[in-house]
């Protein structure tokens, strides 16, 4: 994303986000200093960005989960390693970055010296797909622990805008609950 469209889409979160607090336990007690919401109506603005993510995130004929996943973590918010639960989210999520940069580790759930970092900088878009989806768990590092090789990356807020396919096997009508 430019500069500005990532500050259209913060702007058009911040209020919705405003009237929530932060939380520090999560109902699965994967996130810590975070607060969520979903979003289902957005500017033609945002949608035309959305769009953009969409078409560059996931394959022809795969069904989105609606509404999206929005997530803001505060300066000291992390994510501990997880891997999203199938029941919930299909083959493909795709998370928009926006605010502050941050480090994403994924680590291979049966083997775990394969692991690798992705440097999230705001504007940037990451996919975990298929293997990346289902055999690896990922993880957004506290403040202390982020860095990107030699380079300490200074944690701030961060939101990220999370758009999630749907479950195999999930019929119409039958959308599930964000991950």
């Amino acid at each position: 994303l430019s500069k500005d469209e990532e500050e259209t889409l913060s702007r058009e979160l911040e209020p919705q986000l405003r009237r929530r607090r932060y939380e520090y336990d999560h109902w699965d007690a994967a996130i810590h200093g975070f607060r969520e919401t979903e979003k289902s109506r957005w500017s033609e603005a945002g949608h035309t960005i959305l769009q953009r993510v969409q078409a560059a995130a996931f394959r022809p004929g795969q069904t989105l989960l609606s509404p999206i996943h929005v997530l803001d973590l505060e300066p000291r918010g992390y994510i501990k390693p997880h891997v999203d639960s199938v029941k919930f989210c299909g083959a493909t999520i795709a998370g928009l970055s926006l605010l502050s940069p941050s480090v994403m580790r994924l680590v291979h759930t049966q083997e775990p010296g394969q692991w690798l970092e992705l440097l999230l900088e705001p504007g940037s878009l990451y996919i975990l797909r298929d293997s990346a989806r289902y055999d690896f768990s990922h993880e957004i590092l506290r403040g202390e622990e982020s860095f990107f090789g030699e380079r300490q990356v200074p944690r701030g807020r961060r939101i990220s805008v999370i758009c999630r396919s749907v479950p195999e096997g999930m019929g119409p009508g039958q959308l599930s609950p964000a991950c």
